[in-house]
């Protein structure tokens, strides 16, 4: 925890210098505090990307990675319920629906969630890249993680008064997202926890290519006062893979695997 509360203070330094503030988090510090030692799984808020006026990638046959997402999350939700009926789950939107990322993580944050997964889909300027790779906060270790960090941060342009919503953050600059980046290192550990076996689910439940658990700097991610996760389900610029995302079955064996790495994080954490 000290080096937790070190680094924010570096941080906040280094925002001072660059005109960049951040945001007040809900809940807390003492309510930051009393959920770290509480393991228990009670309230999951599953977030479907994009939506709306925002329609994400837009793949090789022109599927959109709004419609994709969606379904996926529905299809996580009815899971996750249908198995453990005592866990909660909230949606921060179950029709196509534009959310700007300040008000999705502040439905987890309201809602108490002791877990936020947020999917999407992935796309490269090469058609040849497939498979997946499931993203917490951290430093940016390569462009390529910087570059998904941008793509998925710019949806803020589309939002009224982004500039005040987000105190000063500029979507485009490298710099803010490193320094972004550190904030919500308290859950890191979980976080990572529940990236590394998603991608191991999609390995093994449907044999997926897996590119790793990467760490970068994602909005939707940095104001979530629990640990979070955002998965890229595929490529949507992948002709081959775009059709797989399209259809019902990749779409279940796609929730499927999110589930089981759901299911094995919980079992884990609370025992």
């Amino acid at each position: 925890m000290l080096k937790f509360v070190k680094g924010c203070l570096i941080i906040v330094c280094f925002g001072w210098l660059s005109g960049f503030t951040f945001p007040q988090i809900e809940p807390e510090i003492d309510t930051l505090s009393s959920k770290m030692m509480d393991n228990s799984i009670r309230t999951v808020v599953l977030d479907a990307g994009h939506g709306g006026k925002d329609p994400g990638c837009t793949g090789v046959s022109g599927h959109k990675e709004k419609n994709v997402v969606l379904k996926i999350v529905l299809e996580l939700g009815k899971k996750i319920k249908e198995e453990y009926p005592n866990v909660r789950v909230y949606y921060t939107r179950q029709t196509d629906v534009f959310v700007n990322l300040h008000e999705r993580s502040a439905i987890a944050n309201r809602n108490k969630a002791n877990l936020f997964i947020s999917v999407h889909c992935n796309s490269h300027p090469s058609s040849k890249f497939k498979g997946t790779e499931t993203y917490t906060m951290g430093l940016h270790k390569s462009n390529d993680n910087l570059d998904v960090a941008k793509r998925e941060n710019s949806v803020i342009l589309q939002e009224r008064d982004y500039k005040k919503t987000y105190k000063g953050f500029d979507p485009n600059s490298p710099l803010a997202h490193i320094m972004m980046a550190n904030y919500q290192s308290a859950f890191m550990m979980n976080s990572l926890k529940l990236a590394q076996k998603i991608e191991r689910q999609f390995k093994r439940h449907s044999d997926r290519n897996s590119y790793g658990v990467k760490q970068a700097g994602f909005l939707v991610l940095w104001e979530t006062a629990m640990p979070s996760v955002l998965v890229e389900a595929g490529f949507m610029s992948n002709k081959s893979e775009e059709a797989y995302l399209a259809t019902a079955s990749g779409q279940k064996e796609v929730a499927a695997s999110i589930f089981k790495a759901f299911q094995s994080y919980k079992e884990e954490i609370e025992n």
